[in-house]
């Protein structure tokens, strides 16, 4: 790794992530990056005794948790919808009697670490405090949990031991319902009160359980908290505080001899199923759940369940850090998601940033979850296809048929994208346009082909899969416009992925036209349904074209807009859109030696009183993105049915055009450019591979993992591993592998489920390949690697030496 970025001070081991010191200007960071979920909520790594400041900011997070307010923003109203930051649950703090309430911002710190246990899902803190003036000295230690076996409970065991002098110590406990969504700097002129009725009390059966329930203030989501709070050999008091629940007790405190508090947490709302008071749930599971080391034995069983499903061995620091990467995914989206109506939440449960909105970050997140945890993989799809109408009602109001995706959905579909953004440099709010990157649809349709082709489930392909396809296909094909001057169709007044661009220079309108990506994948989408179409039982191809009232002059001209979407070019390689040849070339080194770091330049030029629009100057791949979603051969199909050639040397023309002009202003761009590199300029590849890696751990992006952490780029390392670097595809029910030599990346292995089979194990060492298939009753499963067919029988293990 980059020796200039150690990591944000933070040391690795093959199972834990640690950090040494107490430093206020990196507390946001670590507290995303030790934060605890489960798949259903989650809890960021924030120190108990701190409250919500500009250093710390305690956040608990319940996946698919919204609320919709509204704001005054420069003179407009504007709506926003939100991920809630529920009642903190965290709050544990301590005082020698009647003194100061401690805290590494007020008082001497002697010593300060804090180690993430990845393979128990642990948070272990050891903070040593210095009293009376240095002659006594408090050791805190405590281990934290969000329950990976009890998707509504969470725990914090906390163990004091003083020298020197006795002390008697205060310690407080509280559920606070006073909290507001204040976790990003640029949303504060935002309203973020989404709790109200909030309400404190003591459970009648459990007097040692308090309870705090409260709601969201326009989604009327109730929420039920309790706490059970228990102290070694001092007796705890519930007391009320308006708008917090508290438990209190004076531990004595004698030398060499550690006092144990345990707090015991239990979170229900309205949506969970099969209750009928999230309350009285809350309560009645808290005051039932087991004891600290119980829980935590349940915890690490649930915990190396899932390691076991994903396995992953890449060694030195690359592998600690995918480790990491692996831990954060499982946490936002393990089994316990596959029973929620949730999507994709791009920054995790880990924060604020992009208010918890779901965009098109599953195109990156779902191909490796299709190959551990199809059935989460099926959940997340499953929160697309309930959201059809929504989309279909988008589609409509555009005057056009079919299914129009929002670029950020939420909790119902509608389209939650901004209309203002906050240019932090300039301190202007500017219209945002990004809900024209209606490529969103084509990640949804690939994202179904693709967790169908690994998992074998015909059964949602043919149902709810084929009715997303069929829309969105409508929509792409009701969305082309005939050319005669080009004859060819055309898909007008639309963004890339690549976000600087969303007009023409000076344009009085948004919007632009032809954008290559939008084009290629809409006509991927166009021929694979046709194919799906086709492929249906007759039953149920009649069942289907009945309800979605599908004539055949519709497939017709889906045919005929497939073979004749326009892709401009220019100067031999691949245009990002119509218009971009004309565009002005941007001073790139001027910009460096003025600003350092430029990947926001966008920001940068608006604060000048000029636009990103006006130049050849991308924040992150965008035609690129081809060579990330399809393999050469599917590329050269997909151009020849267009009309166009598609060769090695048109694609390396493309590669160093746009290489040359983009700031990697997002976290995704060096995964991007990394994968496709390491296809066609390998030499180069590992320092985007590199980029990748540290993008949350380093926080290249300068401030931006503190507010949550980028879900979509931790889980496409893992894709890099797992699928990029090996070139893994499913396809036909087999396995094949066309393997690309990373000298930095040479020998890896990992887990994997495909079809029938659960934990096939590959492993990629130089140019050896071994495959191992587990005992099972299944059929052998066929691979295909380099040329060579291969049938491995359950119990069977393979090896291939591959050519140089």
């Amino acid at each position: 790794m980059d020796p200039r970025t150690p990591l944000a001070a933070g040391t690795a081991t093959p199972h834990t992530w640690e950090y040494t010191g107490y430093e206020p200007t990196a507390e946001r960071l670590r507290e995303s990056l030790t934060t605890l979920g489960n798949g259903r909520f989650a809890t960021r790594g924030a120190l108990p005794e701190c409250d919500a400041d500009d250093v710390h900011y305690p956040g608990t997070y319940l996946a698919g948790c919204y609320d919709r307010l509204t704001s005054d923003v420069a003179g407009r109203q504007v709506e926003n919808e939100d991920m809630v930051n529920l009642p903190n649950w965290l709050p544990l703090r301590f005082r020698p009697a009647k003194g100061a309430w401690l805290t590494p911002d007020t008082t001497p710190v002697l010593a300060h670490h804090l180690t993430l246990h990845l393979d128990s899902g642990l948070l272990e803190r050891h903070t040593r405090y210095a009293l009376d003036e240095g002659r006594t000295a408090l050791d805190v230690r405590q281990h934290r949990l969000v329950s990976m076996a009890d998707p509504q409970l969470a725990a914090l065991r906390t163990e004091f031991t003083v020298e020197g002098a006795a002390t008697e110590l205060d310690v407080e406990s509280a559920l606070d319902g006073g909290v507001t969504n204040a976790g990003v700097p640029r949303y504060r002129d935002l309203d973020g009160r989404h709790l109200t009725h909030v309400h404190t009390g003591t459970a009648p059966t459990a007097p040692d359980t308090a309870w705090l329930r409260c709601r969201t203030r326009t989604s009327d989501i109730r929420i039920g908290m309790a706490a059970r709070v228990m102290a070694a050999d001092a007796p705890v008091t519930v007391h009320h505080a308006h708008p917090r629940a508290l438990h209190t007790a004076r531990l004595r405190l004698e030398p060499g001899r550690t006092a144990v508090v345990d707090k015991t947490v239990a979170l229900h709302t309205s949506r969970d199923p099969a209750i009928s008071d999230p309350l009285c749930a809350a309560a009645e599971r808290a005051a039932g759940a087991p004891g600290f080391p119980e829980l935590r034995d349940n915890h690490r069983a649930a915990w190396a369940q899932l390691w076991r499903r994903a396995r992953l061995e890449v060694p030195g620091e690359p592998g600690h850090i995918l480790r990491l990467h692996l831990f954060h995914v499982l946490q936002t989206l393990s089994p316990h998601t596959a029973d929620l109506d949730v999507g994709v939440p791009a920054r995790g449960l880990h924060g604020e940033a992009y208010r918890g909105h779901v965009f098109w970050d599953e195109l990156f997140v779902l191909p490796y979850l299709n190959l551990h945890f199809p059935e989460v993989s099926r959940a997340l799809l499953t929160y697309r296809h309930r959201r059809l109408e929504p989309a279909r009602t988008a589609a409509r109001a555009l005057g056009r048929r079919g299914a129009l995706y929002p670029w950020q959905s939420g909790s119902d579909g509608r389209e939650e994208t901004q209309r203002l953004h906050l240019n932090p440099r300039s301190g202007r709010w500017l219209p945002d346009h990004s809900h024209l990157q209606h490529h969103v649809g084509s990640a949804i349709a690939h994202n179904v082909w693709q967790y169908c082709e690994a998992s074998g489930d015909t059964e949602f392909l043919h149902t709810g899969g084929a009715e997303m396809l069929l829309e969105i296909a409508r929509f792409w094909a009701d969305s082309a416009t005939w050319d005669p001057a080009t004859r060819r169709h055309r898909i007008l007044g639309v963004m890339g992925p690549d976000e600087y661009h969303d007009a023409y220079p000076d344009a009085g309108r948004p919007g632009l036209d032809d954008n290559a990506y939008t084009n290629v994948t809409a006509a991927w989408v166009l021929t694979r349904t046709l194919e799906l179409l086709r492929s249906l039982p007759e039953p149920r191809r009649r069942e289907l074209t009945e309800n979605t009232r599908l004539e055949d002059g519709e497939l017709q001209r889906w045919e005929e807009v497939s073979r004749t979407l326009r892709i401009p070019f220019h100067d031999g390689v691949i245009s990002q859109f119509e218009g971009y040849a004309d565009l002005a070339e941007l001073d790139w080194d001027g910009y460096r030696a003025r600003y350092g770091d430029i990947r926001r330049l966008d920001r940068i030029l608006e604060a000048e009183g000029d636009s990103v629009n006006r130049y050849k100057a991308s924040k992150q791949a965008d035609v690129l993105m081809l060579g990330h979603l399809f393999p050469p051969d599917e590329l050269v199909a997909l151009f020849a049915r267009l009309g166009h050639r598609f060769d090695d040397d048109l694609w390396r023309r493309t590669v160093d055009h746009y290489l040359a002009r983009t700031s990697h202003g997002s976290t995704l761009s060096g995964l991007v450019h990394g994968w496709v590199l390491a296809r066609c300029r390998r030499t180069e590849a590992w320092t985007y591979v590199q980029e990748a890696l540290r993008g949350d751990v380093a926080d290249v992006q300068g401030g931006t993992t503190g507010e949550g952490i980028h879900l979509g780029a931790m889980a496409g390392t893992l894709d890099l591993v797992q699928r990029g670097l090996p070139g893994l595809r499913t396809r036909g029910g087999a396995l094949r592998l066309d393997p690309v030599p990373l000298p930095e990346l040479s020998s890896y292995g990992f887990t994997l489920r495909h079809h029938d089979h659960w934990g096939v194990r590959l492993r990629l060492e130089h140019r050896l390949v071994e495959i191992e298939v587990p005992p099972s009753a299944a059929a052998p499963l066929d691979v295909h690697v380099a040329g060579h067919a291969l049938r491995v029988r359950p119990g069977e293990e393979r090896r291939l030496a591959l050519p140089d």
